[in-house]
C-alpha cells in the first residue's frame, strides 16, 4: 500500500511521535483490488486533534477546520489531496439517535475499530512501519468480499439507523455481500430507517443508483435495492413501491412480480433515468387496490411519483421531469399511435423525450430480460431520424416566426404565446411551412379563430 500513499502524507507519517494510520475506504479498496477515480484519505492516530494540527501545519498542510468535541481534522496537502483526521475514540449511542451521545477519546485502536460499521471498514495501515493492523480479522471479511459488523449487528444497526442505508451503499459498490449475522441484525432494525432525515435517505438511495460508478461493480444499483427488499428498508423509505412485491402481472409480458420488475428496470437503464426506472410502475398497486387493474397506472403513478420526490427532498428538477417520464412511459407501447400524432407528441414532450425512449427501453428489457431494442423505441428513433431530416422545429427558437414578429402583426401580446404554440404545432407535421411569410399568414388564421 505504500506505492499509492501520497508523499506528502508519508512525511508527515515520519513526523509525528505516534503512529499515523490510513483506515476506512482506501484500505479496503487497496486490499480487494478495486479501482476507484477518487481515494478517500481517512487518517487517525492516538493524537489530539490539537496536536495533531500543529505537526500537520509544521509540515506544510493547510488546515481547513478542527472539530475539538469528535477529535477530527480536515486539511489539505500542498498538492491539493485533501484528508480527514481522527483521534482514536470510542462513541456511545442511545438506540435510533443516529448522532453518538458521549464520545470517549482512547490510544486503544481496538475501541477505536469497534465504534466502525464493518470489519472491512477497521483495517489500519501504518504508514511510517509500513504494515496492517487488523483488531477484527476486517482483512479476511475483505478477501472473501463480506460485510461483518465490529460488534453484535444488533447493536450496530440499533445505534444508527443510517447503517442500514450505508450497508445496501457499501454492498452495492464493492459487491461485497452481509453474511447471515449482518442482515439479520438489520432486518431487525429497519424501522429505524425512520429516524434519519428525507435528504440523508435520498442521498443514499442516490448513491446506491449509481453504485456501478463508484467502483464498477456493474449490477451494484440491483445488488444494492434487492438487499434493501431483502432487510425491509425499502418498505419504510418508498412503501408505494414495496406493496408491489408479490403483485403478479401478466406471465406472456412479464417474467416477475412488480416489484421485482421496477428492480430490473434500474438494473436494464441508463444511469440518467435510474430513479425514474425505479419509480415508473410505482401507479400499479395502487390502481389495482382501488380499481381491480393496472389501466390508469401511469397517470396515478405520476402523481404519487411527485409525492415521493417531494417527500425525499428531491430537486425541482426531478419532480418535475420523473412524474412527466412516469406518466408517460406506455406511450405507444403497442405502436399504433399514428404519425401526426407522434410529431406532435414529440415536440410538445420534447424536453423529456430522450429520457423517455431511455425509459422506454429499460421498462422493456425488464420484462423478460430481454436486452434487445424494444419495438416503440425502433419506430420513435426511425420517425425522429425523419423530422430531423426534413428540419422540423422541435422547440419555439426552431421557428421561422418570433414573438416580435406575431406582435408585428398587430396581434395582441397575450395571444401570443398561443399562437406560437399552434404554429409549432403545425409545423410538426407540415415542415415545409417553416418560413416567415407562410407562418405570419397562418398566425392570422389561427389569432382569428381564437
Amino acid at each position: 500500500m505504500r506505492s499509492i500513499i501520497p508523499e506528502k502524507l508519508y512525511s508527515l507519517a515520519l513526523s509525528l511521535p505516534a503512529p499515523l494510520y490510513v483506515v476506512g475506504g482506501s484500505v479496503r479498496n487497496f486490499l480487494a483490488n478495486l479501482e476507484s477515480c477518487e481515494t478517500d484519505w481517512d487518517i487517525c492516530s492516538p493524537m489530539s486533534a490539537d496536536d495533531f494540527s500543529n505537526y500537520a501545519q509544521a509540515q506544510g498542510f493547510h488546515v481547513s477546520a478542527i472539530y475539538r468535541n469528535t477529535g477530527t481534522v480536515k486539511l489539505r496537502d500542498t498538492n491539493g489531496v485533501d484528508y480527514e483526521y481522527s483521534c482514536f475514540r470510542s462513541d456511545k449511542y442511545v438506540r435510533g439517535t443516529h448522532v453518538p451521545v458521549e464520545i470517549f477519546f482512547t490510544d486503544d485502536i481496538l475501541l477505536d475499530a469497534r465504534r466502525r460499521d464493518f470489519t472491512a471498514n477497521a483495517v489500519y495501515y501504518n504508514i511510517a512501519a509500513n504494515k496492517y493492523e487488523d483488531p477484527l480479522d476486517g482483512i479476511t471479511a475483505i478477501k472473501e468480499r463480506r460485510l461483518t459488523t465490529v460488534a453484535p449487528a444488533e447493536k450496530v444497526f440499533g445505534e444508527d439507523g443510517l447503517r442500514l442505508m450505508r450497508l445496501a451503499r457499501q454492498s452495492a459498490q464493492t459487491g461485497f455481500n452481509p453474511d447471515s449475522d449482518c442482515l439479520s441484525g438489520a432486518t431487525e432494525n429497519a424501522a429505524l430507517i425512520k429516524d434519519i432525515s428525507p435528504e440523508r435517505i435520498f442521498s443514499e438511495l442516490n448513491a446506491i443508483l449509481y453504485a456501478d460508478e463508484k467502483y464498477g461493480n456493474t449490477d451494484g444499483p440491483y445488488q444494492g435495492l434487492s438487499l434493501m427488499v431483502k432487510t425491509g428498508v425499502l418498505g419504510y423509505i418508498l412503501p408505494e413501491l414495496y406493496i408491489g412485491k408479490g403483485v403478479q402481472q401478466r406471465a406472456d409480458f412479464h417474467k416477475y412480480d412488480v416489484l421485482e420488475h421496477s428492480l430490473h428496470a434500474v438494473k436494464y437503464a441508463h444511469k440518467n433515468i435510474r430513479l425514474a426506472a425505479l419509480l415508473h410502475d410505482i401507479g400499479k398497486p395502487y390502481c389495482l387496490q382501488k380499481d381491480g387493474n393496472f389501466y390508469q397506472h401511469p397517470i396515478e403513478g405520476a402523481t404519487l411519483s411527485k409525492t415521493i420526490l417531494q417527500r425525499l427532498k428531491a430537486s425541482k428538477r426531478d419532480i418535475e421531469r420523473i412524474p412527466a417520464l412516469v406518466e408517460w412511459h406506455m406511450y405507444d407501447l403497442d405502436c399504433k399511435t399514428s404519425e401526426n400524432k407522434l410529431r406532435r407528441f414529440f415536440v410538445l414532450h420534447f424536453d423529456i423525450l430522450d429520457d423517455l425512449l431511455l425509459i422506454k427501453q429499460a421498462d422493456f428489457s425488464a420484462c423478460m430480460d430481454d436486452l434487445s431494442p424494444a419495438p416503440t423505441r425502433l419506430k420513435w428513433e426511425a420517425l425522429l431520424q425523419k423530422m430531423h431530416q426534413e428540419q422540423v422545429p422541435f422547440t419555439l427558437k426552431d421557428l421561422a416566426v418570433s414573438g416580435t414578429d406575431i406582435l408585428a402583426l398587430g396581434i395582441e401580446p397575450k395571444h401570443v404565446a398561443t399562437i406560437l404554440h399552434e404554429l409549432l404545432l403545425h409545423t410538426a407535421t407540415q415542415p415545409k411551412d417553416n418560413f416567415k411569410e407562410r407562418l405570419q399568414r397562418l398566425a392570422l388564421v389561427i389569432y382569428k379563430n381564437l
